[in-house]
């Protein structure tokens, strides 16, 4: 280091401790972290980009001050005039990112999400205090046996739309039970019953459902808009439809127990003839409004409905409207729901769990069993059960990605490390294996063709789309984004090595292979010179098959064996380059300061349960890959559509999914330097992970696979890496750089669309 710098470095560190010795009220005044960003996220530099300026123009280190437990993002203090020279003096301020989060665990969740070879995880792995979410959130858990007084109008389109979806017949098999139960005449109350509840489900809103109960029983008001029984304060995880039960308070004794209303015999009439109807069309109506996410208040509603209300005594269900002023009677609240659709259920989750997982694990199972089972296609086409084998990776590749993230907070750097490594490739491995296994049975060359359009389109799905779509997300929300440039150089690099070692072999056979082309014809012949024309060829490609034994055995595989080994060799220099040596260039830093009531962290999935779920999701994605290559055939025999175009895009990208949806969230939350990682760290692991376990694997099994890519592929992924890094380079990312990478990607995807096929397809 010069003395220049070194003196300017003790003239900035100066500067700093002036200005804090100078300003001493306006730090102490500031308000606390989680008001002035209640998002808790961002980074000092990385997503603030707020630098200090001395008067001599050279930048200042940021100042962070003290936050709360595990803060996300350091505070940089700002000067009016401190942002024009931000480019050139990022290397000279040196500014700590603070991890942000309810617990330990959190917060080394957050911390692998910036380390390389990590994978990005944006979901919580451990129970959140409910006490400190936003009302939006608190809305989407809340109990329906609350009733609140509704201010607005109650003439919405969700409340319209669920007349039409669910109200008109729900109330039209109230009303026929109705009449079967006046028809038994013992059951006439349950008729009454029914009829209500007819006009109640067709429009329940504004409306509320009480018990009727004793005096004594009566319950506490809540507040001027709500009353309900005092229901404790909420510190665990409801179950996925009804609600939590709570102890009710009571004023004074509790009533006796009433046992009379099962020792009638209008009871038992009532549970043969109208109970299990209502009950089927209510679990209909449930698994439904449960499945489209948005209308998840109807299923609950109509989950208490089944396991409450109907099991009731008739006399004791009492329907009123709501008004603005509550009756204080006897009645318990029992259901109230004053809006059917809410448009913030996609946050909604079961025991961590995203509420899309949870219903996209069904089809998982029913993936397997028309599979299996239906061999012959009777009930199913191969068109059928390869979309739903392929629909069925993305659920198993959301649990393996939270089973990863949860062992990885849950332990050490190496074990992490691993866990990313094995894991963190399986998705993509399962399917690649289980397609060379399968073409080298059936001697089908175009599946290994599928292998190499599918690692391709991984790379410029990783490189291209996933970038360029978070770009454009978070450019129209945050207008211009900052990254540390450093840190994605890196990456960058990592890149450049993995894209020439993997292409290598390819660039070393136009060299050196031997040109060989079919169905070669002459075009016209000369009479008098007794000479041909010249040739016209197909199919011509450079021969480095086993056929040509002297080229392949001697030059081609011993070159291929050699960057298997060289590829794996410098991803793990990148983990000792960037966590160990230099892991300054993140400067991660876990808060000090502890709050009380949120150091016992309650994580989702213990490190054992993790581990058994992340061995059953990777057996049953195994049991998908193969139905995929199984039933694939019919995909790639369409005409018109290139098997390349097919590669790169369904089989690519399917899997990706759950990434593609953490690094649009980051972006939303203005942390792009990890949605851009999110693709680089995928990228990298097909590169240096991937493709050498698929040498290997061939060297142990041989399966045909050559390292061997087309022209095509050459050339799309040299591009991809070239533009990806001219963009990347200033360190600003916005929604035009976005879609200029978007735009390239679905350039590059109607190029192998129109692409003829590949040898062997």
């Amino acid at each position: 280091m010069s003395s220049e710098s070194v003196h300017l470095s003790a003239d900035s560190e100066t500067r700093r401790r002036r200005i804090a010795a100078d300003n001493p009220d306006e730090t102490a005044g500031e308000p606390p972290w989680g008001q002035q960003n209640p998002r808790g996220r961002g980074l000092c530099c990385d997503a603030t980009h707020l630098l200090h300026e001395g008067l001599d123009g050279h930048s200042l280190p940021c100042i962070s001050p003290p936050l709360g437990p595990y803060s996300s993002a350091s505070l940089c203090r700002q000067r009016s005039h401190s942002l024009h020279a931000f480019d050139d003096t990022w290397d000279d301020g040196r500014c700590k990112t603070t991890i942000s989060a309810e617990n330990e665990v959190e917060a080394q969740k957050q911390a692998n999400n910036y380390k390389f070879g990590f994978r990005k995880w944006k979901s919580h792995i451990t129970e959140r205090p409910f006490e400190v979410r936003s009302e939006v959130v608190k809305e989407l858990y809340s109990e329906l046996n609350v009733i609140k007084v509704h201010t607005g109008s109650l003439i919405s389109c969700g409340n319209v739309l669920y007349v039409f979806l669910f109200g008109w017949w729900l109330a039209l098999v109230y009303a026929l039970v109705s009449l079967l139960m006046f028809c038994t005449l013992i059951g006439f109350p349950y008729g009454e019953l029914c009829w209500n509840l007819s006009g109640y489900f067709l429009w329940p809103f504004g409306k509320s459902i009480t018990e009727g109960i004793a005096s004594e029983r009566r319950p506490k008001r809540a507040g001027p808009d709500t009353f309900t029984e005092e229901v404790e304060e909420h510190n665990g995880a409801s179950s996925i439809l009804l609600p939590t039960p709570v102890e009710d308070v009571f004023e004074e004794s509790q009533a006796p127990h009433k046992t009379s209303h099962w020792r009638r015999v209008s009871t038992y009439v009532w549970l043969l003839l109208g109970y299990p109807v209502l009950a089927i069309f209510h679990s209909l109506a449930c698994l439904l409004s449960w499945l489209l996410v948005v209308t998840i208040p109807v299923a609950k509603m109509n989950a208490r409905a089944v396991g409450s209300i109907l099991l009731l005594p008739p006399e004791e269900v009492h329907i009123s409207r709501i008004t603005e002023e509550p009756q204080t009677g006897e009645d318990k609240a029992l259901l109230c729901c004053n809006h059917a659709l809410n448009g913030y259920y996609y946050k909604y989750t079961v025991d961590g769990i995203n509420v899309f997982a949870v219903n996209l694990l069904p089809l998982v199972i029913f993936a397997l069993v028309i599979g299996y089972i239906d061999k012959d296609n009777k009930f199913a086409s191969s068109e059928v059960k390869f979309a739903t084998a392929i629909g069925s990776i993305i659920p198993l590749s959301y649990y393996i990605g939270m089973g990863i993230a949860s062992i990885s907070a849950q332990s050490n750097f190496a074990v992490g490390a691993v866990v990313n490594a094995t894991f963190g490739s399986i998705t993509e491995m399962t399917f690649y294996i289980t397609a060379l296994l399968r073409g080298h049975r059936e001697g089908n060359q175009c599946l290994q063709e599928i292998v190499k359009a599918a690692l391709t389109g991984t790379l410029l799905g990783c490189i291209l789309f996933i970038p360029g779509i978070c770009m454009i997300i978070g450019g129209l929300r945050h207008s211009e984004q900052r990254f540390n440039s450093r840190s994605a150089g890196v990456s960058s690099s990592l890149l450049f090595i993995s894209i020439g070692g993997v292409f290598a072999p390819t660039l070393f056979s136009k060299a050196y292979g031997n040109l060989t082309c079919e169905g070669c014809s002459s075009t016209a012949t000369n009479a008098t010179t007794n000479t041909t024309g010249p040739y016209v060829c197909h199919n011509c490609h450079y021969d480095l098959s086993e056929n040509n034994y002297t080229m392949f055995h001697s030059h081609v595989e011993p070159l291929v064996h050699s960057v298997s080994v060289l590829l794996p060799l410098a991803y793990i220099i990148g983990l000792i380059f960037t966590l160990k040596t230099h892991s300054h260039i993140y400067d991660i830093h876990v808060g000090d300061n502890n709050a009380s009531g949120h150091l016992g962290a309650v994580v989702h999935w213990s490190r054992w349960r993790a581990l058994f779920i992340l061995i059953v999701a990777t057996v049953l994605m195994s049991a998908c890959a193969d139905l995929t290559t199984e039933h694939i055939q019919p995909i790639l025999s369409q005409p018109g559509i290139s098997q390349y175009f097919i590669g790169v895009t369904v089989l690519a990208m399917v899997p990706e999914i759950p990434e593609i949806v953490n690094g649009i969230q980051f972006a939303l939350q203005n942390n792009i330097s990890l949605s851009l990682e999110v693709g680089s760290c995928i990228a990298v692991q097909v590169c240096m992970i991937q493709i050498p376990l698929l040498i290997l694997f061939n060297a142990i099994y041989d399966v045909g696979f050559v390292l061997i890519f087309s022209d095509l592929h050459l050339w799309a992924s040299i591009f991809s890496v070239i533009l990806v890094n001219y963009i990347f380079m200033d360190g600003k990312s916005d929604y035009f750089q976005g879609t200029s990478l978007v735009v390239v990607y679905l350039i590059l995807l109607a190029t192998y669309y129109f692409a003829p096929s590949p040898a062997g397809c």
